[in-house]
């Protein structure tokens, strides 16, 4: 194996782990998102848990941010609960960063 293929290796490597991190985060970040929602909608106990889960299937169904923050503004309109697209994306991205904290701490 040259010097070449396996710099190409290890970049391959790399890209995966990191996209691996990258899924996990977004995950991680949507289950707390739907936590922080429910609370905001009244939710609590297993109802809480299940909405966690709604959100998080979201993302799978529909690939991206946008997919998770539009759910959550339309129950949010639905319901009522007065929170700005300013507020949710803020707590999407405070959320992103405790997420990838936490991953990276284990």
């Amino acid at each position: 194996m040259t010097t070449f293929d396996k710099r190409e290796e290890a970049f391959e490597k790399k890209f995966a782990h990191d996209e691996e991190m990258r899924f996990k985060a977004v995950a991680r970040r949507d289950r707390m998102l739907g936590q922080w929602a429910a609370e905001k909608l009244g939710l609590t106990g297993p109802a809480a848990d299940a909405y966690a889960k709604e959100v998080v299937a979201g993302n799978i169904d529909s690939p991206g941010d946008d997919a998770v923050f539009l759910k959550v503004r339309r129950d949010f309109d639905a319901n009522g609960v007065a929170q700005s697209d300013h507020q949710i994306r803020r707590t999407m991205d405070e959320l992103m960063a405790a997420a990838i904290a936490q991953i990276k701490s284990e």
